[in-house]
């Protein structure tokens, strides 16, 4: 569950300011990314874990309601997890994840293994265990399913995992604290803010794809609407993902809160931005 509050700037250290908004929402990368994969177009389970709080049933529903298969969507004691946001009066935000029931997904079972190595596409993140998420991403490779990474939150990504990432999907600062490990990965999606994307494929070519010019009003997810609408569109080969992904997440920037576009959306858009 995403608790965002909305203020002129945001706080320095130690500094209080006034909000001018509080909305709860539902949030979480993985949730995320699912639903703006199911929104540009995939048919998406979501392999994950909520609490037994008063939040749970709120998410689940929420991911029912845009058509995600939520089968392996387990309820474990506790807490769901929860990311606390400020958005400020220039779109930039800040924010705080405690990982509640993420943390309990310490494992995969026989439903989730079968989902993975069925799947064209698996669509990880850092907010579960890595070990499991090692364990997802070993089972896809033996389905012969394409592994999509976002290693966010960021930190070191284990060489196991890395060996099995088809596509590494990063922001630029996560693409600086990964260093080095970054160009072990066949494919690395970059992603630029306003100014776009850069795909760089194993061939070493590289190619910068700019962004529609927007009126960003929150930045809150844009990169999940970008992620989701990436895996979504990589059938049609990688600079053509790229040029859909900054279109879904340009248009998730001109709302409040998570928003990620629908297909027919992206389709009407990149016709402008054509």
């Amino acid at each position: 569950m995403d608790v965002s509050a909305r203020t002129p700037s945001l706080p320095a250290p130690g500094e209080t300011v006034a909000g001018t908004e509080l909305v709860l929402g539902r949030g979480g990368k993985g949730a995320n990314q699912a639903v703006a994969a199911a929104r540009a177009g995939g048919d998406v389970r979501f392999v994950g874990a909520v609490g037994d709080d008063a939040f749970a049933p709120e998410l689940r529903a929420s991911l029912q309601a845009d058509g995600i298969d939520t089968d392996t969507l387990r309820t474990t004691p506790g807490a769901s997890g929860v990311a606390v946001v400020t958005v400020d009066d220039a779109a930039e935000n800040t924010i705080v994840v405690v990982a509640g029931a993420n943390d309990s997904l310490s494992e995969l079972g026989a439903d989730d293994v079968a989902a993975i190595e069925g799947a064209d596409v698996l669509l990880l993140q850092l907010e579960i265990p890595v070990p499991t998420v090692v364990a997802a991403a070993e089972a896809a490779r033996r389905g012969a399913t394409t592994v999509f990474l976002n290693p966010s939150p960021v930190r070191p990504v284990p060489d196991a995992l890395l060996d099995v990432v088809d596509v590494l999907v990063v922001n630029e600062s996560e693409h600086r604290a990964l260093g080095d490990a970054v160009e072990r990965a066949p494919h690395v999606v970059t992603t630029l803010g306003a100014r776009g994307a850069r795909h760089r494929g194993p061939d070493g070519v590289v190619t910068e794809v700019p962004a529609p010019r927007v009126q960003a009003i929150d930045t809150t997810g844009a990169g999940d609407a970008f992620t989701g609408a990436l895996a979504v569109a990589w059938r049609d080969g990688p600079v053509a993902a790229v040029r859909r992904a900054v279109v879904g997440g340009a248009l998730a920037t001109t709302r409040a809160g998570i928003a990620a576009p629908t297909a027919a959306e992206i389709d009407h858009a990149a016709q402008d931005f054509a």
